[in-house]
C-alpha cells in the first residue's frame, strides 16, 4: 500500500475534531440510553472507512464527540505505526441514540464496532467482503484458526489499533470501559507485541456474547453519562 498523502489524513481527523466542537451529552446505559449532539464518524479516510456507505448514509453510524475525537485521533496514530494497514469500522448508532436494532446497546453514543483487520493470501491489507448479502460483513464467521476463505484475521494489526484507541481516550480523559471480542482469539490477540499492554489495561468480556463477536470487536467507552 502506497504511503499516506498527510493532507488527507489531516482533513478526515479534523472532520471528526470539528464535528466535535459542540460537545454531545449522553444519557443512562449503552443498553438503556439517549444521545444528544452526536456527530457522524466520516465515511472514509486515508486509512480508515466505514463498513458500508449506504448504511453510514442512513445514520447508523452517529457516536458521542469524545468518541468521535478518540477514533479520530487512533485512525492518526495508526497511519504512522501501521501505514500498510487499512482499518474498518461498523456500526455506532443512531443521532439521537435508543434502540438500535439488531443491537442489545448501541443506544447512548458511547458504543463502536470495528471490523477485524485481515491479510489476503498474499499477506497484505485487506477489505472484508460488505456487501446486503452479508449484513455488509456481519455475518462473515471465522475459523478456529481465524480465518474466512483466503482472509485472515491480522491480530498485531487489531492490537495496535486497541493500544492507539486507549492512548487517544486518556488524552481525552477517557478510557475504554470494555471490549467484547471473541474468547477464543483471544490467545492470539494477547500474544502480540502490544498484548501485554493490552492484558494489563483493557477489560475484555470473559462471557460468551448473545452473538458471536468474531468478525469484529465491540468498544464501550468509559464516557461519563447523565441518568
Amino acid at each position: 500500500m502506497k504511503a499516506l498523502p498527510i493532507f488527507g489524513l489531516v482533513c478526515a481527523v479534523c472532520h471528526i475534531q470539528a464535528a466535535g466542537a459542540v460537545e454531545s451529552e449522553c444519557h443512562g446505559r449503552t443498553a438503556s440510553g439517549r444521545v444528544e449532539r452526536s456527530v457522524p464518524l466520516p465515511v472514509r479516510g486515508e486509512n480508515f472507512s466505514a463498513y458500508s456507505t449506504l448504511a453510514a448514509s442512513a445514520g447508523r453510524t452517529y457516536v458521542h464527540s469524545t468518541v468521535g475525537r478518540v477514533v479520530g485521533q487512533a485512525y492518526a496514530a495508526l497511519a504512522a505505526s501501521r501505514p500498510a494497514t487499512h482499518y474498518v469500522y461498523g456500526e455506532t448508532g443512531l443521532k439521537n441514540g435508543g434502540p438500535f436494532n439488531p443491537h442489545k446497546t448501541h443506544q447512548n453514543g458511547t458504543s463502536v464496532d470495528f471490523f477485524v483487520p485481515v491479510l489476503d493470501a498474499e499477506g497484505k491489507s485487506a477489505l472484508l467482503p460488505s456487501t446486503p448479502l452479508n449484513r455488509y460483513g456481519y455475518d462473515i464467521e471465522f475459523d478456529a484458526q481465524a480465518r474466512y476463505g483466503d482472509y485472515r484475521i491480522d491480530f498485531p494489526a487489531m492490537a495496535e489499533h486497541l493500544y492507539q484507541l486507549r492512548l487517544a481516550a486518556l488524552a481525552q480523559k477517557t478510557d475504554l470501559a470494555l471490549v467484547i471480542f471473541d474468547p477464543r482469539y483471544l490467545p492470539q490477540l494477547l500474544a502480540t507485541p502490544r498484548g501485554p499492554y493490552l492484558r494489563r489495561h483493557l477489560r475484555f468480556m470473559q462471557d460468551t456474547p448473545w452473538v458471536r463477536h468474531d468478525e469484529h470487536y465491540h468498544v464501550d467507552f468509559a464516557i461519563a453519562c447523565a441518568l
